[in-house]
């Protein structure tokens, strides 16, 4: 279930003080002879879903990306620290950011997602289809490790369901599955209805679609290849409004220079940067679990910059299919409900 944030805002310095405390005392995420074992190129593959026939459906109501653009992103990825090192800048996106971005209300944001335990999303699924077990059943595929049901199953729903509410519902399921959650080509994984079938009851995405968009990002750079999985479009929204001269440099020679650190969109009051006992913000997607320390990139809040804490940030990033990862996602949970943000 999701938890409601019990939030304690603590000023600029407070937290800088804080930060620089546990900085001596705890040091980094990286041990100390670290070698960095990611691959000096990263072929990405951003293969996306063919999204003409929900284009198609949409305008009877009444996406490209940049490829070279996003694998050149790609390598400039850090993993120990979750988050996108140019030289000496870390920039990445940020809760705050994503929520803008997504215009996510304010009420939203109050409820965090967690993985349900033992809950089958079969109902799920029936409740947001309004179809029977038989049907839903006999479209259900095995592909590779996942249980998804294919797009073209939802779309010949979609165009002949007597139901105007649960067509819509299918069809924001579909672009929660085929765009933010990609993750099997032309089919809607599963696990993406646990999350979706809990939207309406005001949790918010933002955390999730973060967290699976890190883990892709660090599983491509650390196998050194891989599909990306996150919602690629998103990523690049992002990455536009901090690159104001990208057009003009080569993908592969970004610098210091061609970075625009604030997004002129965005000037929040407060950001969140610790959650319970971490020193920094635990994130569970769909599939696992990883984390990212905020006060990294504190140039993107108009603030003094410095460097944080990070001492187990690396070990943090897990599989809903490690051994023990009921409880340490049970430990994420519980520190959410002790969010830390500065003013």
């Amino acid at each position: 279930m999701g938890n409601g944030f019990l939030d304690r805002v603590e000023d600029n310095a407070v937290v800088r003080t804080w930060s620089e405390m546990i900085q001596c005392e705890k040091g980094d995420s990286l041990a100390v002879g670290y070698v960095s074992e990611l691959w000096d190129f990263t072929p990405v593959s951003v293969a996306l879903n063919n999204l003409q026939e929900l284009k198609e459906i949409w305008d009877q109501w009444g996406n490209e990306v940049d490829k070279r653009m996003f694998r050149a992103l790609a390598q400039f990825w850090n993993s120990a620290n979750s988050c996108f090192t140019f030289g000496r800048v870390d920039l990445v996106p940020t809760i705050e950011e994503y929520t803008v971005l997504l215009r996510c209300s304010k009420v939203q944001v109050d409820r965090i997602y967690t993985k349900a335990v033992n809950v089958p999303t079969l109902r799920k699924l029936m409740n947001i289809a309004g179809m029977s077990e038989q049907w839903v059943t006999a479209r259900i595929k095995l592909k590779g490790d996942s249980r998804c049901i294919p797009w073209k199953s939802l779309r010949d729903l979609i165009l002949a369901h007597p139901d105007a509410r649960k067509k819509v519902d299918v069809f924001a399921l579909s672009i929660y599955g085929l765009i933010v959650f990609p993750k099997i080509l032309g089919h809607i994984d599963e696990a993406v209805t646990d999350l979706f079938d809990r939207l309406d009851k005001r949790v918010t995405p933002v955390p999730v679609i973060l967290a699976e968009t890190f883990r892709s990002l660090s599983a491509c750079r650390k196998t050194g290849e891989g599909r990306f999985i996150g919602c690629a479009q998103l990523l690049l929204a992002w990455f536009h409004s901090h690159f104001w001269k990208v057009d003009k440099v080569s993908y592969q020679n970004l610098q210091e220079e061609n970075i625009e650190w604030r997004a002129p969109w965005l000037l929040p009051d407060e950001i969140l940067y610790r959650c319970g006992d971490f020193n920094w913000v635990p994130l569970l997607g769909i599939w696992g679990a990883v984390g990212y320390a905020p006060l990294l990139v504190l140039r993107q809040y108009r603030s003094r910059q410095f460097v944080p804490a990070t001492q187990g940030l690396a070990e943090c990033e897990f599989s809903y299919k490690d051994d023990g990862y009921k409880r340490k996602a049970r430990e994420m949970t519980n520190a959410w409900s002790q969010t830390r943000r500065m003013k």
